[in-house]
């Protein structure tokens, strides 16, 4: 791979400004101040709250409490989706910092799955690397790889430890000098204005005639009213991380880069905001 290490670091250490709020309805001993914390873009919502929860839990009897689940403006956080996906799908353009409610009832059996020890997470996480390796190199990096290498990808990513997890990810992040690139890349595309969860399609980095495909090219390809709407009015922003890369972007160069340490692409296409 390119060795933009800067780019790297960045996606890696991206924090966004978090208040958690106590649910109104929950019952409380006493008042429950609200909990700031700079959550990791790349983890996961249920890997990094545990201050918050203990947080909460200290003003409310235990058999007040039970399951903890995230919610915002109404809409429960899937805590299986990484926290920055989260956030540009749902609260891109909005001030700081993003205020989450915390919920210990009525958990919302249709909208989350249940998430009941870290090793829910880190199973998640390890049977998205390998799905996005089967589609880089047909599994065979992974494969190759010990027990003790997967495990310290989960605990490079639990700890936060950025030369730990990239010591082992950039093995998958490496593909045969012959080739231009991977097998397909691993991305997801997620609407914030559809019920669907994500579109998820076979896309090769590299043309037939041997041309780099870009962001847009993939856009054009599975979701084309994200940038060529029928009034040619730019309704759309297209995130990742944050930010709105440039159409014309390999989207090899952004696999590599720009990927999420699932080693997905999460793309999220959200309304442009009005001024």
């Amino acid at each position: 791979m390119t060795d933009d290490k800067d780019v790297l670091r960045d996606v890696w250490f991206g924090r966004i400004p978090t208040c958690f709020t106590l649910y109104q309805d929950e019952i409380t001993e006493r008042e429950a101040e609200p909990y700031y914390l700079l959550l990791p873009r790349i983890s996961y919502l249920t890997l990094v709250t545990d201050k918050a929860k203990k947080h909460f839990q200290k003003v409310m009897r235990p058999e007040d409490i039970q399951e903890i689940w995230f919610e915002y403006e109404g809409t429960p956080l899937k805590w299986h989706y990484p926290i920055g996906l989260l956030f540009d799908l749902h609260a891109s353009n909005t001030a700081l910092p993003w205020n989450i409610t915390v919920h210990f009832k009525n958990f919302p059996e249709k909208d989350l799955l249940h998430c009941s020890s870290k090793d829910v997470i880190e199973a998640h996480f390890m049977a998205c690397i390998k799905e996005a390796d089967a589609l880089k190199h047909k599994s065979q990096v992974i494969n190759e790889m010990q027990k003790k290498d997967h495990k310290q990808l989960w605990m490079g990513l639990q700890n936060d430890k950025f030369e730990q997890f990239w010591a082992i990810n950039r093995k998958l992040m490496e593909y045969p000098p012959e080739d231009s690139g991977f097998r397909y890349i691993p991305f997801r595309i997620y609407q914030a204005t559809t019920e669907r969860p994500f579109i998820q399609k076979l896309f090769r980095p590299v043309a037939s005639d041997g041309q780099l495909h870009t962001l847009g090219d993939l856009l054009k390809e599975v979701c084309p009213t994200a940038i060529n709407p029928e009034d040619g009015e730019k309704k759309n922003q297209v995130v990742i991380h944050g930010i709105e890369p440039m159409l014309e972007t390999p989207i090899q160069w952004l696999s590599e880069h720009m990927s999420y340490p699932d080693n997905f692409l999460h793309i999220s296409i959200i309304p442009q905001p009005v001024d």
